[in-house]
């Protein structure tokens, strides 16, 4: 008998979600102390998953008895693993928070020399090693499980070369003879048919960033190669999926994170058309089928030139709005939700100082939340000027229509509703030369 156990603290829902290799398992209730327990005589070893709001990924074998506890305030960090099996779960979030932790230290690493580049992430991978060696040599190790840390270990090492390529593609002081020979050898030995890693981010997320670096190669005399969700760039990477990776389960999955992204950004309904064809052409699973051609749907709804989708809004005063009716000038909406108050206060920052500089224009801050006192509460206390907040009455509704699929979403519209941009970006670095731009046509 093999069972996964443990306790959420301040959860945001009653239940758990287990997954393996993205599919559902069960969906777990929790009792009245926020534990949850699941137990099975058919666990086999390898990768697992479980949801609650967030996620994270553990490793079972069959016997194990994994007790966890996390907070959702702090998720990741929080995270830990107790009974048996806890040790190579332990390790693999360690490992998971190594790499976090270095995300904002590698900006100023890609200004390095190749040479020098190349040092600091051998370092880097050496602390690694040391772990898993003190693991292996405290715990011992089974042979699927060691595959799996070592992949880990590896898939992050490469991950960061392929961005430090990106980083570096319009660095014209950077020369091929600049690099050290073996720079790219990994490249020789890429598995491009894991079937057991085909759910696991460190290998799912080097093939990504390693089909963009690819597709630019290929596709470099035509479209902005910094723009990885352009139409091109994505046309070329979806053909490279499709030619080059074996295991299709893992093909479909790739295939499908890749028309996705490209578009919730799309601005040009018939290059939608051709992505959603190509799509249909190389992906073998009908429910993404499915799933990506009511997004396009959606996502031509909000192409320039549509009128906005009219959905139902509440205003301070708890008086329903249709959004047209608050658009009398250009606007940009934007969207924001009391769970994250630290970015509400800069998006709404940010919102006042476009203002500013930008007066033609209205910016509506529209709450994503469905307590209506608790909105209240915050705009009040925030001192927001309440003819400027709204909440949706229909969250799920909004967001199926106006595809709300990220903190800082934002809608630009003229002053009779038509969209001059529906997939903004109040922090985007083009966000100013945008609105200026809209004004003069």
């Amino acid at each position: 008998m093999t069972w996964i156990g443990g306790q959420i603290v301040n959860p945001k829902s009653d239940y758990v979600v287990l997954l393996k290799d993205n599919e559902v398992m069960d969906t777990i209730k929790l009792d009245s102390q926020n534990f949850f327990h699941y137990q099975s005589e058919c666990i086999k070893p390898g990768l697992y998953s479980f949801r609650h709001h967030e996620y994270q990924i553990f490793y079972l074998e069959p016997g194990d008895s994994l007790m966890l506890r996390v907070n959702t305030v702090d998720f990741d960090e929080s995270l830990t693993y107790s009974g048996t099996g806890a040790a190579r779960n332990n390790l693999l979030m360690d490992l998971f928070l190594m790499n976090e932790s270095e995300n904002t230290l590698m900006p100023s690493l890609y200004r390095l020399k190749p040479v020098e580049f190349e040092a600091k992430i051998d370092s880097l991978r050496a602390l690694r090693m040391e772990l898993f060696n003190d693991y292996a040599e405290n715990q011992g190790l089974c042979s699927d499980f060691k595959k799996v840390a070592l992949a880990n270990i590896d898939y992050d090492y490469y991950s960061k070369k392929e961005l430090y390529t990106s980083a570096n593609v319009t660095n014209q002081n950077l020369k091929p003879e600049d690099f050290p020979e073996d720079f790219y050898d990994y490249r020789k030995e890429i598995d491009f048919g894991n079937k057991e890693l085909r759910a696991y981010y460190p290998y799912y997320r080097f093939l990504n960033r390693y089909f963009d670096n690819l597709a630019h190669s290929k596709n470099d005399n035509s479209g902005n190669y910094l723009n990885r969700n352009s139409f091109n760039h994505s046309y070329e990477k979806i053909k490279i999926i499709d030619s080059l990776v074996e295991c299709e389960i893992l093909k479909n999955s790739l295939l499908y994170t890749c028309a996705r992204r490209y578009l919730i950004n799309a601005k040009d309904i018939e290059n939608e058309k051709q992505m959603v064809a190509i799509f249909n052409k190389t992906n073998t699973n009908p429910e993404h089928h499915e799933h990506i051609e009511k997004l396009a749907a959606t996502t031509m709804q909000l192409t320039p030139g549509n009128i906005l989708p009219n959905v139902m809004l509440v205003n301070y005063d708890n008086v329903m709005k249709d959004v047209h009716s608050i658009v009398n000038k250009p606007t940009v909406l934007y969207f924001w939700s009391a769970e994250s108050v630290k970015h509400f206060r800069n998006l709404h920052s940010r919102a006042a100082e476009l203002k500013s500089k930008y007066p033609e224009y209205d910016f509506k801050g529209i709450n994503t939340d469905t307590h209506f006192k608790k909105w209240k509460e915050v705009v009040y206390k925030s001192g927001y000027n309440t003819n400027h907040e709204y909440q949706l009455d229909n969250v799920k509704d909004a967001e199926q229509k106006l595809l709300i699929n990220s903190m800082n979403k934002a809608i630009i519209v003229d002053k009779n509703g038509i969209i001059l941009d529906g997939h903004s970006n109040l922090f985007s670095p083009t966000i100013e030369e945008n609105l200026l731009g809209y004004l003069n046509l």
